[in-house]
């Protein structure tokens, strides 16, 4: 019997982005693969449509389908805990492991967990999102002890837009939000071409920073038993957090 790790990935239906720069990031590891799950997402903004869009019963059903790939984590690869409040996180994860004995986590929750484990009290942020949505952002993460001290959006409630923002964009972004020296950059959105800019721009500027796809990433690998660490040439996150 061949061993192998299996990842399940929960992905907001607009999303283009995600799918293949998780396999990207994973492409060095014969025995490690992603498989996703979409549910429907469309818009990103604090208007009531957009808001039902994250009720967990689509994404718990979405769970169900991926832990019949017998998956060994899932992960609900979305930020909208940003604007949510993060204990909406929590309560999903708890309920996807109570629907199918398989341990879950999100994208936002590690990167928690990382700020966590670095000590990161003073971090930058850079989102693709609108006005309504950054203040929220910024609030949920100062409510648990977070304090954002740069940020740049681009004013769009995307979802599907979000990933034709270049990565020249994302990067000028980055080094904007630098200049003010935060602890560590976030780039908060699972559909920006963020993660494959890291590992220059951390080289480039010193500062970890920690892209959304990836954290997920990390800990799916966790969960699953494996070790983040192979992977490589993706940024700090996977060399220096364990």
């Amino acid at each position: 019997m061949i061993n192998r790790v299996l990842l399940g990935m929960l992905t907001p239906s607009s999303n283009t982005t995600l799918e293949p720069m998780t396999s990207n990031i994973l492409s060095g590891l014969a025995d490690v693969t992603a498989h996703f799950g979409r549910f429907g997402v469309t818009e990103i903004s604090l208007g009531e449509m957009a808001l039902g869009q994250f009720q967990n019963q689509p994404l718990i059903d979405a769970a169900k389908l991926l832990a019949d790939a017998r998956v060994q984590a899932i992960s609900w690869n979305g930020t909208s805990a940003g604007w949510l409040g993060f204990d909406a996180d929590r309560k999903l994860c708890k309920e996807i492991t109570k629907e199918t004995g398989i341990p879950a986590s999100t994208s936002v929750l590690a990167l928690n967990e990382i700020f966590e484990a670095t000590g990161v009290k003073r971090f930058g942020l850079v989102t693709p999102y609108l006005d309504e949505i950054q203040e929220k952002v910024i609030k949920t993460y100062a409510s648990e002890g977070f304090d954002c001290v740069s940020e740049r959006h681009l004013q769009d409630k995307g979802n599907f837009s979000f990933s034709e923002v270049s990565e020249q964009t994302i990067a000028d972004m980055v080094r904007d939000v630098a200049k003010e020296k935060p602890e560590a950059i976030t780039i908060f959105c699972t559909n920006l071409h963020g993660a494959r800019i890291v590992h220059e721009l951390e080289q480039e500027t010193g500062i970890p920073i920690y892209d959304t796809v990836s954290t997920s990433v990390w800990k799916a690998m966790k969960q699953a038993g494996a070790d983040p660490s192979r992977i490589k040439g993706w940024g700090r996150l996977f060399t220096e957090v364990n």
